[in-house]
């Protein structure tokens, strides 16, 4: 797997537990909501700036976005 893969996988299933649509995170982030579908894809490979602005939109640290990205790359 892709870090962007993982990347995606985390941030949709981050925002689904959240009950928080692609719209919203696009809304509160600033961002299209066919990139936030795209990043979820592994299609896109988000800046660190957006980074944050997602994880902001979603109500998560960066850090556990990023710890739950790099233990599903182990796991491969």
């Amino acid at each position: 797997m892709t870090p962007e893969k993982a990347f995606g996988e985390t941030i949709k299933e981050l925002r689904t537990l959240k009950k928080m649509s692609q719209e919203t995170v696009a809304f509160s982030s600033e961002l299209d909501r066919s990139y936030i579908s795209q990043v979820e894809c592994g299609l896109r490979s988000p800046t660190l700036s957006t980074v944050f602005k997602i994880a902001a939109a979603i109500g998560v640290p960066v850090s556990e976005i990023m710890h739950t990205v790099e233990r599903t790359l182990e796991k491969e």
